[in-house]
């Protein structure tokens, strides 16, 4: 197990990787784009040109992606919807770009049209996103979820629903949160509870899916269904730890 954090791309891509360098990280985690807008610019060749720089300076493991926040494949179809494929598209190519192996993405929410509408339309979503990127290694690794709202993925049948239902299930991953699962139920300060929760996985989707883990605590109880992290005071770039396998 490697050790890292999510770190700012702030200033420059390769910025990140000098952040997590700063505090001895293994990893690092970045958004490839603003993270709270739809679509953003390529990096130009000098930033490529920094940022494999700084990646062979540090002898970073590995730095991998998460995905804007705006990115909803469970959404009926709309104008939102039809942005949330082109916006995932663009982010692999800008992953692609950068070397990253894979992309952290939350399934999605339904909006009031249900559970089995929302899991077809992830599904149908990443299929045409893996068309459009074909070329691409790139992989998604869909994160759990609290259950905030009708954010699909606390249970982890929904994230096996998805592998089952994609043409392409080999280009998905699953990236566990410690704080997601608590937050769903999973008592996550016992033995019992752990096993409980990554036996699912390993039943349903396979422990050799697990590309990352996010180790966060929660500021909510146990079962509360509400996204609240608490992070760590190391993480003063507003990160949240990571692992990789």
């Amino acid at each position: 197990m490697l050790f890292g954090a999510h770190m700012s791309t702030g200033g420059g891509v390769w910025k990140a990787l000098q952040r997590g360098a700063e505090i001895q990280c293994e990893i690092v985690q970045i958004f490839v784009k603003n993270n709270m807008q739809w679509f953003g610019k390529p990096p130009s060749p000098n930033d490529l040109a920094l940022y494999a720089n700084e990646l062979a300076a540090h002898k970073l493991a590995s730095v991998f992606g998460h995905t804007g926040y705006l990115i909803n494949l469970g959404a009926p179809a709309s104008e939102n919807r039809d942005k949330s494929v082109k916006s995932l598209i663009q982010e692999i190519h800008f992953a692609t770009e950068l070397g990253i192996p894979f992309l952290v993405m939350h399934p999605g929410a339904h909006l009031g049209t249900g559970e089995a509408a929302a899991l077809k339309q992830i599904a149908a979503g990443l299929d045409e996103v893996f068309r459009a990127t074909k070329s691409s290694p790139v992989r998604i690794a869909l994160e759990n979820t609290a259950g905030q709202g009708t954010c699909l993925g606390h249970e982890i049948k929904h994230l096996a629903a998805i592998f089952e239902r994609a043409t392409k299930p080999e280009r998905l991953g699953v990236c566990l949160d410690t704080a997601h699962f608590f937050e769903a139920g999973h008592d996550l300060r016992t033995r019992q509870g752990w096993d409980a929760a990554i036996g699912e996985v390993d039943s349903m989707i396979g422990l050799e899916q697990i590309l990352a883990f996010h180790l966060n605590d929660s500021k909510t109880d146990l079962g509360s269904r509400v996204t609240a992290t608490r992070v760590s005071a190391r993480e003063k770039s507003g990160a949240k730890l990571s692992g990789i396998l």
